[in-house]
């Protein structure tokens, strides 16, 4: 009995530190990415095209970290096996 109500009130810690953390990857690694446009764009700003292409991939790939922190948490908060 003791378990279950330690599970169940570890699962919104859990979710909260999903998305958060998944989050917080996101964003350093966009930073990241568009330092690294601004310093390439400074350096060779004829290179503009090829540049944007890969930092829009990059930024992509980033934020679907966080997509997928977020489904993590949903998945603990709402569709969660082991709570039924």
């Amino acid at each position: 009995m003791e378990s279950n109500a330690l599970m169940l009130a570890l699962i919104p810690i859990g979710a909260g530190l999903s998305i958060g953390l998944a989050g917080l990857g996101a964003a350093i690694g966009i930073g990241n990415i568009g330092n690294g446009a601004c310093m390439g764009l400074a350096r060779n700003p004829e290179a503009q095209p090829k540049l944007m292409v890969f930092m829009i991939l990059g930024m992509a790939l980033a934020e679907s970290c966080a997509i997928y922190g977020l489904v993590v948490s949903l998945i603990l908060l709402y569709a969660n096996p082991l709570i039924g």
